[in-house]
């Protein structure tokens, strides 16, 4: 009897998908959790900008009839969203870019 995944396990299915920090491999593990702290932060900025946006929205658009609020909240609402977005990728775009130059 034969089993595929006889040595596997999902550490290694998931090790390979995982970002492997690309050019910023060699650095140590502390400046690996700077770079994590300073990616949350940022991402919770965007979140906090998604958020006042939503808010200022929904006040510019029922309590005060200010349409130039409710518009300019939209905005803040996509910003701070693509904001997370493009954050939340970063990781696994210098990766992909890292490995196309090696």
């Amino acid at each position: 009897m034969f089993f595929a995944a006889d040595k596997g396990d999902i550490n290694t299915i998931i090790g390979g998908i995982a970002p492997d920090w690309g050019p910023f491999g060699a650095l140590g593990n502390e400046a690996k959790t700077m770079i994590q702290v300073v990616m949350a932060v940022a991402i919770l900025i965007c979140l906090g900008i998604a958020i006042w946006g939503a808010a200022k929205q929904r006040i510019g658009a029922t309590a005060l009839r200010d349409t130039f609020s409710a518009e300019q909240g939209k905005g803040l609402i996509v910003a701070g969203l693509t904001g997370v977005f493009i954050i939340g990728s970063l990781g696994t775009l210098f990766t992909i870019v890292y490995g196309m130059a090696v």
